[in-house]
């Protein structure tokens, strides 16, 4: 018989729930939703994204192709721009409405996208991704959505929906005759967003205002190019873009309540990148402003199997060590290629969904407590409310895992472990105490009872 190859860590991994430092963030957000505008299916998807405890839904590439004709889309919402916007008649709100509806309904926040879905057959002919021919109108229109939802006009809502981003990907491409998502300059852009911000925060001050989806940082690796982000190759120009989007920020006072990047490359590389967003935004002034990784996934080779969740559940442990305010996983739409969460045939969940109910436990906590590893790709979070603790265990390595752990402020021999693994589906096991095996790619959620301090 040969004996299964295991590893063994050395090095402990160490809790430390007398030691709080800082809140959970909400890094189990998604694009989209399951089903449009609403879910007929037995297995309502809405409802198992509320088990997860999904806290933000962003509307980006909504429903499709073209944002499914009738969804989300600017031009959807108001397809003739040279209707009056003042008048409730222009918009055609329908689809939207029911999706929102439904999004409230299971306690998933909006996070609105005010721009265009991507257009990948461009080539063919571009519809949506023009510059719109009048800025301050454009601006004007994306206000009537804003006071639609939040305030009730042309018989809306108070959803009170906080993050408004300004559009998604302009950099896309360096060639507007390539680009997808801008048939503008850079410099358009810029206009673009800096009169719709401003004119937003005048009317709507308690609302965020960002953007604007950026492709990302690549370039600071060597081997960058990603092929499943479906953008240039000359990952260069994302920075530069970047780069003269802050400063043209910087030198007219523009509102950024938040900045947005994409990213499918691998966890360690967007740590990596996450730190460098952050080092830019503080290099322009605007190292204050939120940084959300709104549309990101670890690769859709492994999509439906275990290592998916592992990837995935990975990336929110570490993401939430650092100055990152929100991940946005893409994409939680059940016909979307790169939906791990869901089945297309059955709408049964895929191991990947426990990633996203397990880190709802931390969130469900709220303060972050201590810990470390240095076991190799074994990766730890792990929360505190008053007496009860939590931690979530992921070991990213193909071969099952040897490690110890050390708990400070509970017993690391009275604990209750939830499992997920080519076995279970966040399902019971017995607890080993302090010496731990995991098998490969599975994902442990532990309870801990925290001792009076």
């Amino acid at each position: 018989m040969i004996e299964r190859r295991s590893i063994f860590m050395e090095q402990k991994i160490k809790v430390d729930f007398t030691k709080q430092t800082g809140k959970i963030k909400p890094m189990h957000a998604v694009n989209n939703v399951p089903c449009m505008p609403y879910d007929t299916h037995e297995n309502n998807l809405f409802a198992k994204l509320q088990e997860a405890g999904v806290p933000y839904g962003r509307l980006h590439d909504t429903g499709g192709r073209f944002g499914g004709a009738h969804f989300v889309d600017i031009e959807n919402i108001f397809p003739d721009f040279d209707a009056d916007e003042t008048e409730p008649a222009s918009y055609d709100f329908a689809f939207t409405d029911r999706l929102l509806e439904e999004m409230v309904k299971y306690g998933i926040e909006p996070f609105f996208r005010l721009g265009a879905t991507i257009e990948n057959f461009h080539f063919l002919r571009a519809y949506h991704i023009y510059p719109p021919k009048d800025f301050h109108k454009w601006a004007r229109i994306c206000a009537g959505i804003v006071r639609h939802y939040n305030e009730g006009w042309a018989g809306g809502y108070h959803f009170g929906i906080r993050y408004w981003e300004i559009w998604n990907e302009p950099d896309n491409t360096p060639d507007v005759e390539d680009n997808p998502m801008w048939k503008g300059t850079p410099e358009q852009f810029f206009e673009m967003y800096d009169i719709t911000a401003r004119h937003l925060k005048a009317l709507f001050p308690s609302i965020r205002v960002g953007g604007y989806g950026s492709c990302g940082f690549y370039a600071i690796n060597t081997d960058s190019f990603i092929r499943d982000a479906h953008s240039s190759p000359r990952v260069g120009y994302f920075i530069d873009f970047m780069d003269r989007f802050l400063e043209y920020c910087q030198k007219n006072g523009t509102v950024l309540d938040f900045f947005s990047w994409h990213s499918y490359a691998d966890v360690e590389d967007n740590v990596r990148y996450a730190a460098y967003a952050r080092k830019k935004l503080e290099q322009y002034g605007y190292g204050g402003v939120e940084i959300f990784l709104n549309e990101w996934n670890p690769g859709i080779a492994e999509k439906g199997r275990l290592r998916d969740a592992a990837n995935i559940a990975a990336g929110m442990c570490a993401l939430q060590k650092t100055s990152t305010d929100m991940c946005m996983y893409y994409d939680a739409q059940i016909t979307s290629t790169y939906c791990g969460l869901f089945n297309f045939t059955t709408h049964d969940v895929y191991k990947a969904y426990y990633a996203f109910f397990g880190f709802h436990k931390l969130y469900q906590l709220s303060n972050e407590a201590f810990s470390e590893t240095g076991a190799e790709n074994v990766y730890v979070c792990a929360a505190v409310d008053g007496f009860k603790g939590g931690v979530l265990l992921v070991n990213r390595n193909m071969e099952e895992c040897r490690f110890s752990l050390a708990v400070k402020g509970a017993n690391p021999d009275e604990a209750v472990c939830y499992a997920v693994d080519e076995a279970h589906d966040f399902e019971r096991i017995s607890w080993p105490g302090s010496t731990i095996t995991m098998q490969g790619n599975a994902l442990w959620y532990v309870e801990f009872k925290v001792k009076e301090s």
